[in-house]
């Protein structure tokens, strides 16, 4: 019983070191259309402009 646990609690790591980060959007201000990059809504009032990038700086598609 004991191996078991042990195994699939290994497996359990094991699958959470396969994740990767999480993408960079463009987004747009839907008072003023100015644009932002961030990995999440900025809040209310924005929406996807362009994206996903793979850096802060949404040069690199």
């Amino acid at each position: 019983m004991k191996k078991w646990l042990v195994a699939l609690l290994a497996m359990f790591c094991l699958y959470q070191v396969q994740a990767g980060p999480a993408p960079w959007w463009r987004w747009e201000s839907q008072v003023d259309g100015r644009l932002v990059c961030s990995q999440w809504p900025p809040g209310e009032g924005w929406k996807r402009f362009a994206g996903p990038y793979n850096n802060g700086g949404c040069r690199d598609r």
